[in-house]
């Protein structure tokens, strides 16, 4: 058992300093970024960099405080704080991905103000190298980061995967656009070129408000302690109930919660007698959480015994009843 310990708390450290690691990295690469983006937005006034820059600003600005937050979402729970710190990172995703939807629906509504004014030129040539550029070096730190991210996996290092992925797209996309520019000045549809830079703005605009919705949704369904998809559940209660059977167990309820990096599982149990080994518990505890944890990076489990089987789906019930309840009284 103590063994167990020790290889955890070793395990959980060295998570630690690769995540610190990784999102250093991310920190510089964008610092660097960032500088030359503004430096090209201000020297081609092209409203496709300029959003390009607003999102790296916003990845930036909230980047490095959540340095600071890391090390205590590898702290263990505590009954001051029961769950830790991570609902502290489903809200640090929640502020910023809204920043960047608001953001991005403010770059939509000018980038459409622009096309309805007749649009605007930019030096093509210019943009085209600079965008291109970009994608490249945004395409080889994804890479960097995605390979020393091999071995664990965490929401905030999964989003700056995502933001630098999405860079390399976006940027890739805009450079070959103006190259496209740069042939059509010289023919009968140049009257075409001054719509290319804000039309490709709210294009990006578009296609990238997608993914923050979707992950402050997922946030927020951390934030109220919601449980997981039914298809998790359905496989928790899978590999739970094989396990529990050997050894004479039976699921007689199941609550999952998943807040943050970390999926919280209480397993209510019966058995036909009415003596329980504690051994075998635990020996039915650590099968569970073994093969859990090639599914979920971080887990909780917990093996209750039910005391009262009979009743047990009428007081999880009126229990679940009771804490709606409560929260809508919180609302109103």
């Amino acid at each position: 058992m103590d063994d167990s310990i020790a290889s955890h708390n070793i395990n959980r450290n060295q998570h630690l300093k690769s995540e610190k690691k990784i999102l250093r990295l991310s920190f510089v690469g964008s610092t660097l970024f960032l500088l030359s983006e503004v430096a090209a937005a201000v020297l081609t006034h092209s409203q496709a960099v300029l959003m390009d820059c607003i999102y790296d600003l916003v990845d930036l600005a909230m980047l490095g405080p959540f340095m600071i937050l890391i090390p205590k979402l590898y702290k263990p729970v505590t009954e001051k704080w029961p769950y830790g710190f991570s609902q502290v990172e489903s809200l640090f995703i929640v502020i910023k991905c809204g920043l960047l939807l608001f953001l991005d629906i403010q770059l939509l509504a000018d980038s459409i103000k622009l096309i309805t004014g007749g649009g605007h030129l930019v030096n093509a040539g210019a943009v085209a190298a600079f965008e291109l550029f970009i994608s490249v070096s945004c395409i080889a730190m994804f890479f960097v980061l995605r390979h020393m991210n091999k071995h664990f996996s965490s929401p905030t290092v999964n989003a700056e995967l995502y933001i630098w992925k999405l860079d390399a797209y976006s940027t890739g996309g805009v450079g070959l656009a103006f190259l496209i520019q740069l042939v059509l000045q010289q023919t009968s549809v140049s009257w075409i070129c001054p719509y290319i830079d804000p039309v490709i703005a709210a294009v990006m605009a578009v296609i990238l408000a997608k993914e923050p919705i979707v992950m402050i949704w997922d946030a927020v369904r951390s934030i109220i302690l919601a449980a997981p998809k039914k298809e998790s559940i359905e496989k928790i209660r899978s590999i739970s109930g094989e396990i529990l059977d050997r050894f004479g167990f039976q699921i007689d309820f199941l609550d999952v919660v998943k807040t943050g990096r970390k999926v919280w599982i209480d397993i209510y149990v019966t058995q036909e007698n009415d003596l329980i080994s504690i051994s075998e518990l635990k020996e039915a505890h650590d099968a569970i959480v073994s093969r859990l944890k090639g599914e979920y990076e971080d887990i909780v489990v917990e093996l209750i015994p039910e005391l009262d089987p009979l009743d047990a789906v009428s007081n999880h019930t009126h229990r679940h009843k009771a804490d709606v309840l409560r929260h809508q009284n919180q609302l109103d």
